[in-house]
């Protein structure tokens, strides 16, 4: 008999008792399984405080009574599993070493209530994994949540929403006195894990994520709390975070090829930025470590708790988005117009200046605002951008001097100012290339796809044709 924080075997310690035929030996030994060979299955170890001399093992009509007292501060864990030995083996001198299971079955106990749910079974009955049912059973907000598994909370008065609909999510919650949330995750089994993070600010980096698992076999399956403090895999940590998990409130089943994660929270109110994943085909978490792979697909949406509504994407998608444009517009645009006209304008004195001052200074307000967008931006997904953010920053330099330089131009007839002319149009030009690369390599980054790079491209294949043509009208005046 195992005590099993997740229902999985894995991690759990267990009770195991045996007699000979006839009585002829016996005994009764805690065992902690780190692992699913015989060789990781411990003997005299776990984390069972089990009392002294309170142990014993009977039997009497064919049927084995094993005795034990456990010591403990609050209720001992609810997932309980069960198993049976091969026939004829037993664990003997000197290593105890228990043989592999015949057959096994985990159930989930509400030790007030005195009930349970069938979870796992193995052997000759059929499962689909924890709290498994052969019953044909679709999900959908409409539908009635009907698990097969005992829940310690009202599933009744459930909020419903689809939140992931390529994927097939579905999350319910519902509140409770005082500060309890309480949470079911449900979409279909994809053979790996299934996630849900809490981000504060809508990114992955920082988020703490609830994962669980299920192999389509039912061979195994588990469930953890990770801490998301980067995008590597040995930057997600297992058994960390910042979710105020509710003791023995996690379980995740499995019902007619769906997974069912529950769990529930304490806290004020849940942070409203949710992140969903789904894991690589057939890979899953395992001991000793429990990396968790890189995910296949994700999404991420809003939640409002309190209306019970939610806006699919990323926050970060319009921050992206908002960086490129005003980018694109203040480097990419207006500051090759202002450069156009002041090369082939100037014999309308003044308009030329202040028609190109003003374009260049519009150019530069869009441009800082773009680049403290991209900021804020690269603050909130904490990707590996730092060409992008390198090239950035040196255009955002020159476009200072180039405005600081206005303040310090020199008379038309001071000698100073044909170098000051030469500064200052050759570091025009060299921010222009710097920009136009920029802005195509940005967009490479944001993986806007073909569309992006084709519009600009057309807007930047005019302006280079009017600047081919004034130039033309210049060398021939010339």
């Amino acid at each position: 008999m195992g005590f099993s924080a997740t229902g999985s075997m894995v991690g759990s310690s267990a009770i195991v008792g045996w007699v000979a035929p006839r009585g002829s030996s016996g005994g009764i030994k805690q065992y902690y399984l780190g692992g699913v060979t015989p060789n990781e299955v411990v003997q005299d170890k776990g984390n069972l405080q089990v009392i002294g001399n309170s142990t014993f093992i009977t039997l009497q009509s064919s049927r084995l009574y094993m005795v034990f007292q456990l010591e403990t501060t609050t209720e001992p864990l609810s997932w309980l599993i069960y198993a049976t030995g091969s026939t004829g083996l037993f664990p003997s001198a000197p290593d105890y070493a228990l043989t592999k299971h015949i057959d096994k079955v985990s159930v989930r106990i509400d030790y007030s209530k005195a009930k349970l749910g069938s979870s796992q079974v193995d052997g000759s009955s059929s499962s689909q994994g924890i709290g498994s049912s052969s019953s044909s059973q679709s999900d959908s907000c409409e539908s009635k949540l009907n698990l097969n598994v005992p829940l310690f909370f009202d599933i009744t008065q459930l909020n419903c929403l689809p939140v992931w609909n390529a994927q097939g999510f579905i999350l319910r919650y519902t509140q409770s006195p005082p500060n309890i949330w309480s949470f079911i995750l449900s979409a279909p089994n994809p053979n790996s894990y299934i996630a849900i993070g809490f981000s504060p600010n809508g990114g992955m980096v920082g988020a703490s994520a609830i994962v669980g698992w299920i192999s389509s076999s039912g061979a195994g399956g588990g469930m953890k709390q990770y801490y998301l403090t980067g995008l590597a895999p040995n930057q997600v940590v297992p058994d960390r975070g910042t979710l105020q998990v509710l003791r023995n409130s996690t379980l995740i089943t499995s019902q007619s090829s769906r997974l069912y994660m529950v769990f529930q929270l304490q806290t004020n109110h849940p942070l409203p930025r949710l992140i969903y994943a789904i894991g690589p085909n057939g890979i899953f978490p395992s001991v000793p470590s429990f990396v968790l792979a890189r995910h296949q697909d994700k999404a991420s949406i809003t939640v409002n708790y309190a209306t019970g509504s939610s806006a699919l994407g990323n926050p970060s998608m319009n921050i992206k988005r908002r960086h490129g444009v005003l980018n694109i517009l203040g480097w990419g645009i207006l500051i090759i117009m202002g450069a156009i006209v002041a090369r082939h304008f100037k014999e309308w004195d003044p308009f030329w200046f202040y028609f190109h001052a003003s374009v260049q200074t519009l150019g530069f307000v869009l441009g800082l605002i773009g680049v403290i967008s991209g900021l804020i931006l690269n603050n909130q997904l904490q990707i590996d951008v730092s060409i992008h953010k390198a090239i950035g920053i040196i255009i955002l330099v020159l476009s200072c001097l180039q405005m600081m330089a206005i303040l310090a131009r020199p008379k038309k007839e001071s000698k100073a100012r044909k170098y000051w002319n030469l500064y200052h149009h050759n570091t025009g030009r060299v921010l222009i290339v710097l920009a136009i690369a920029n802005i195509f390599y940005g967009i490479h980054l944001g993986r806007e796809g073909n569309g992006w790079k084709v519009g600009y491209g057309i807007v930047l294949a005019i302006l280079l044709f009017i600047a081919i043509i004034f130039e033309t009208r210049l060398w021939s005046r010339d």
